[in-house]
């Protein structure tokens, strides 16, 4: 099966890649998908998802969409049913889905941070992770160069993972980016 084939040498390059402390993380990062067969690949940057923020207490805004030119807006995951989410990926990449999503970024909004950041195991090394508050869901992080992480996304029950990548910016150039 052709997707498990790039299923599977994805988790063989980030397996790869140098582990991350938790501490090197802290800070804002733009994403953007690596496609590897999986339902999510491009439905994330469909709806404008900009990235992740970590902060020093090792909590983190999981999901940061940019909501106008000028602003970013964190989104509470737990408001999202992961599996619909998958099941519904082939919508998430249209026009209508991002027009709808924009819409509903005021109702999903955070209202605090909805991740921890820890040192977990990845095969065969600890890695930073972080476990979302609510969600079945942990992202594992490692390093690609000296300003970008691979990120490794795995639902629990789900086999698949989706991967990313996270590029460290300045909170300035945030809206630049």
């Amino acid at each position: 099966m052709e997707s498990m084939g790039r299923q599977d040498e994805m988790k063989a390059w980030f397996s790869s890649l140098k582990p991350v402390r938790p501490g090197e993380m802290i800070g804002l990062w733009r994403g953007a998908g690596i496609p590897s067969d999986h339902p999510l690949d491009g439905v994330l940057e469909n709806l404008g998802w900009f990235g992740k923020r970590f902060h020093g207490d090792m909590r983190a805004d999981a999901l940061l969409f940019q909501w106008r030119a000028d602003r970013l807006v964190a989104i509470e995951p737990r408001f999202l049913p992961v599996g619909l989410a998958i099941k519904a990926a082939p919508f998430g990449r249209t026009r209508v889905a991002r027009t709808w999503f924009s819409y509903l970024q005021k109702a999903l909004r955070a209202r605090g941070t909805t991740a921890s950041l820890a040192l977990q195991t990845s095969g065969d090394d600890a890695t930073a992770a972080m476990r979302y508050d609510g969600q079945p869901i942990v992202d594992y992080f490692r390093r690609m160069n000296a300003q970008e992480l691979a990120g490794m996304m795995c639902v629990a029950g789900d086999d698949r993972r989706y991967f990313f990548k996270l590029r460290r910016i300045d909170a300035i150039a945030a809206t630049e980016a």
